[in-house]
C-alpha cells in the first residue's frame, strides 16, 4: 500500500482500519474526539502508551476554543500539542508502522498529514545486574529488553555531544529498530560506513532472535571458524568504556545485551571487574583469566597423550597414571563427559527454579560417586573435566566458552586416533583457527600480538589504566 492520506477524515479512517485489520486486531483502538469544531481521530496500540498522557492530552484537546484551532498539522503542533515528541505522517503505510510500534497518530479532518505523538512505553523488567557479568565491585545496572532504556543507561555515562545515537530499522514484517551507538570524534568512520550499509542491504522478513539475527546478516564468515567476531555485553558500565575507545556499538530492540565493534581475542576475555580494582589486582585477575582457559583446551588432551605415551610422562608427574582398571577408553570417557556436560547445562536452563537445589544434589552423588564405582568413568577422567567445566566459567562470553571446547574436542579426537602426531595436527588447527582469524574491520583477531603493539598490548593483556583514560592519552600523543 502506497496511499497518501487525505483531507476528508472518514476516507483516512477507512483506510486505516482496512490497513490496520482494527476490526479483528482487540489491541488495536481508535477513538474518535472533537477538538474545537473539527474532528478527529487516535490510533493506539493498546499497552504500548502512557495512559495518563492520552488522558491529558484528551482533556486538552476538549478545552481548545473554535477560534484557536490550528489551519495544519505544523501550525497545530506548534500551538495545540502540549506533548514534545511530535512528528508527521504523509502516507499510510507509514502511519501503519508508527500505530504499530506503539506510537499513536492523530488523523484532524481537513489535514492532510497525520501527528504522530510518542509517548509509547514498552511492558520491560527491571535493569537488575546481569546474570553472566556480575562483577565483585561496581555499577549493578543491566541492559533490559527495550531500546531506548539501553541507550538511556550508555548516555547517563556520557554526558557528549559527540556521542551519536543513529536510528535503523531491519526486516520487512518485524521492522526492529537499530541504534548505531558511537563517538563521532573517535570511531573509525569507514568501518562505520560498511557496518551501516550491510544494515541497509539486508533483505530478511524479520530479524527473530534479535542480535543474533543481526550478527547473522552484518557476517556471513567461515563456518568452519568457532571464534566469535562480535563482543556481547549487557553492562552499561562496560558499553559505555568501549565506546569511548572509538568502538560501535549496535543495539537492537528486544534485545538485553550491546553488540561491541570491531573486537579481537584480547577485548573478549576483558571483563569490568578488571578496571574495578586496582591495576595490579585487575591485572592479576585477567592473567588468571587467560592462563585458567588455555589450561582448560590443552589439560585432557594432553593428558590422554601421557597416557598413551606413558614413558614421556616425567617422574615427578607419574601420580597422573591412571591406577584403577580402565573398562572404556580414556578418550571415549573424555567425549561422553563433554557431551554430557552440555546436558546437564540444558537441563539446568530448564529446571525449575524450585527443584534446581535438590536435582543438582542428586545428579553430584549419582555422576561424581556412582558412576566411578560402576566401572564407567576413572576417577582421574571426572576430576580433568570438572576443571574444565569449572574454567569453562572463568570468562563471560558464551562464544568463546564454546569456541574452546570445539577445539579441544577436535584435539580430544585427534589426539585419541593419531596419538602424538593427531596432538601436533590439533595445535596446528588451533594455531590457524586463532591466527588467520580476522575482525569485522579486517584487523589482525590477535592484535596487538600480531602486530605487535607494545602499549596497546599492556593495555590489554596488563592492566596497566582505565581504557578512556588510555584512549584519551593515544589520541593526544
Amino acid at each position: 500500500m502506497d496511499g497518501k492520506l487525505s483531507n476528508e477524515l472518514a476516507i483516512n479512517i477507512k483506510n486505516i482500519n482496512q490497513a490496520l485489520n482494527v476490526e479483528k486486531n482487540f489491541d488495536i483502538v481508535y477513538r474518535v474526539l472533537t477538538i474545537a469544531d473539527t474532528e478527529g481521530c487516535f490510533y493506539v496500540v493498546d499497552g504500548m502508551n502512557k495512559d495518563d498522557v492520552l488522558q491529558k492530552l484528551m482533556q486538552f484537546f476538549s478545552g481548545i476554543k473554535p477560534e484557536e484551532m490550528a489551519k495544519n498539522a505544523h501550525e497545530m503542533s506548534i500551538k495545540l500539542l502540549p506533548y514534545g515528541e511530535v512528528d508527521f505522517v504523509k502516507d499510510i503505510p507509514t502511519l501503519v508502522t508508527n500505530v504499530l510500534s506503539g506510537v499513536p497518530v492523530l488523523v484532524v479532518d481537513g489535514f492532510d498529514k497525520a501527528i504522530s505523538i510518542d509517548f509509547r512505553t514498552y511492558p520491560s523488567r527491571g535493569i537488575e545486574e546481569p546474570e553472566k557479568e556480575k562483577v565483585l565491585r561496581g555499577a549493578r545496572d543491566g541492559f533490559c529488553e527495550t531500546l531506548v532504556m539501553n541507550t538511556a543507561l550508555v548516555r547517563r555515562r556520557i554526558r557528549n555531544p559527540n556521542l551519536i545515537m543513529e536510528y535503523a530499522t531491519a526486516g520487512k514484517s518485524s521492522k526492529t529498530d537499530i541504534v548505531f551507538c558511537y563517538m563521532k570524534d573517535r570511531v573509525d568512520h569507514q568501518f562505520l560506513k560498511r557496518l551501516q550499509d550491510k544494515v541497509k542491504a539486508i533483505d530478511v522478513d524479520a530479524l527473530t532472535m534479535g542480535s543474533e539475527s543481526l550478527a547473522e546478516c552484518i557476517h556471513r564468515g567461515s563456518w568452519w571458524n568457532p571464534f566469535p567476531k562480535f563482543k556481547y555485553s549487557e553492562r552499561p558500565d562496560a558499553t559505555a568504556s568501549a565506546v569511548l575507545e572509538g568502538s560501535v556499538i549496535i543495539f537492537v530492540d528486544t534485545s538485553p545485551s550491546a553488540m561491541i565493534l570491531p573486537t579481537s581475542l584480547l577485548e573478549i576475555t576483558e571483563e569490568a571487574d578488571d578496571y574495578y580494582f586496582p591495576p595490579i589486582t585487575g591485572t592479576y585477575l585477567r592473567l588468571t583469566r587467560v592462563v585458567i582457559n588455555l589450561i582448560a583446551l590443552f589439560l585432557t588432551p594432553l593428558w590422554l597423550l601421557l597416557m598413551n605415551n606413558q614413558g614421556l610422562i616425567p617422574k615427578p608427574l607419574e601420580f597422573i597414571v591412571v591406577k584403577d582398571a580402565i573398562n572404556i577408553p580414556l578418550l571415549v570417557q573424555l567425549l561422553i563427559l563433554e557431551f554430557a556436560v552440555d546436558g546437564l547445562k540444558l537441563a539446568s536452563v530448564n529446571t525449575p527454579s524450585m527443584l534446581s537445589t535438590p536435582l543438582s544434589v542428586v545428579a553430584g552423588i549419582v555422576l561424581g560417586d556412582f558412576t566411578v564405582s560402576s566401572g564407567w568413568f576413572n576417577s582421574e577422567t571426572m576430576l580433568y573435566m570438572a576443571f574444565v567445566v569449572i574454567a569453562n566459567y572463568s570468562q563471560s562470553s558464551f562464544e568463546l566458552g564454546y569456541a574452546l571446547k570445539f577445539l579441544r574436542v577436535i584435539l580430544l579426537i585427534l589426539t585419541g586416533l593419531f596419538d602424538i602426531w593427531g596432538f601436533v595436527a590439533g595445535l596446528i588447527i588451533t594455531f590457524i583457527a586463532v591466527c588467520f582469524n580476522k575482525t569485522i574491520s579486517g584487523q589482525s583477531y590477535l592484535y596487538p600480538i600480531i602486530p605487535f603493539n607494545a602499549k596497546e598490548f599492556g593495555r590489554r593483556f596488563l592492566r596497566l589504566s582505565l581504557p578512556a583514560v588510555s584512549r584519551e592519552n593515544k589520541k593526544t600523543h
